[in-house]
């Protein structure tokens, strides 16, 4: 039986790569969207030797008007039967020291890109009975998140945006899992400016490559809600308890910078180890 062909945005690095990589590894014929067309055809050509599934590229900023175009011109919109919605960006700071284009961006790209390519390709899915979609959300996307709010709230839209759908597609053969992990060894942390933060440098950090698997299994299983790590699911089955102003305060420490002592991990520590495995 073949394999569905799956469309995975933000695929270039951290935790879509490595979805790429896991899809691939599973057989999966693959179409990966991101900003640079180089990294995306080396990715692209290492797959392919690794596994053998065709895998195409689409170079897209999914923050610009004309992505979705390109998007529906590189594969139409009956080739994905898998959709994953991966691509996101956050930024730490105050609420009101952060540039609004900065805030706008994350909601272009962590809210309006998933309801845009969700609108592209489930109507398809429901009419041919069958198809999955993931989208990637956050631990974040449970609770506020002062220092990061505009990155939480946009979380917070996936995952209550993931949760409904799931229930409205009951028994149409297409499925919807939530991908919620806590922090993970990817680009976000630099991007974000959030390297020598407690959450990077004292948290429980994953491999990506952990998220990636515990996602593909999930999504194959048709879970809802998928929180990769016991330390992540601790954190979000903690707030069942702790009044919401509490885990609010709890989770602005996290942004807080660690000690210089305590600012020991590099971006790609874990991600690497994991490899080597």
């Amino acid at each position: 039986m073949s394999k569905e062909t799956t469309l995975i945005t933000g695929a270039s690095s951290g935790i879509g790569l490595h979805l790429a990589k896991e899809f691939a590894k599973h057989g999966h014929p693959l179409v990966l969207v991101a900003p640079v067309e180089a990294e995306l055809q080396a990715i692209a050509a290492d797959i392919k030797g690794a596994h053998g599934v065709e895998v195409r590229v689409i170079a897209a900023d999914l923050r610009e008007a004309g992505a979705e175009t390109a998007i529906r011109e590189g594969v139409g919109d009956n080739a994905a039967e898998i959709l994953v919605n991966n691509a996101g960006h956050g930024k730490k700071g105050k609420a009101w020291e952060i540039a609004l284009e900065e805030d706008l961006s994350m909601v272009r790209l962590n809210v309006e890109a998933v309801l845009r390519l969700t609108k592209m390709f489930l109507p398809r899915m429901v009419e041919r009975g069958r198809g999955r979609i993931l989208n990637t959300a956050s631990v974040a996307g449970f609770e506020p998140g002062p220092g990061y709010a505009v990155y939480a709230a946009t979380k917070a839209f996936v995952l209550s945006y993931s949760e409904s759908l799931a229930t409205e597609l009951e028994g149409t053969g297409v499925t919807v899992t939530a991908l919620c992990p806590g922090p993970t060894d990817t680009d976000f942390f630099p991007k974000a400016d959030m390297m020598g933060t407690r959450a990077f440098q004292q948290a429980q950090l994953m491999a990506p490559q952990e998220v990636a698997e515990a996602a593909y299994k999930a999504l194959m299983a048709a879970d809802r809600v998928i929180v990769p790590g016991l330390a992540n699911k601790a954190m979000v089955f903690a707030r069942r308890f702790l009044p919401e102003s509490v885990q609010a305060k709890l989770n602005e420490m996290l942004t807080d910078d660690a000690s210089p002592e305590k600012q020991k991990r590099d971006r790609g520590d874990m991600e690497a180890k994991a490899a080597e495995h």
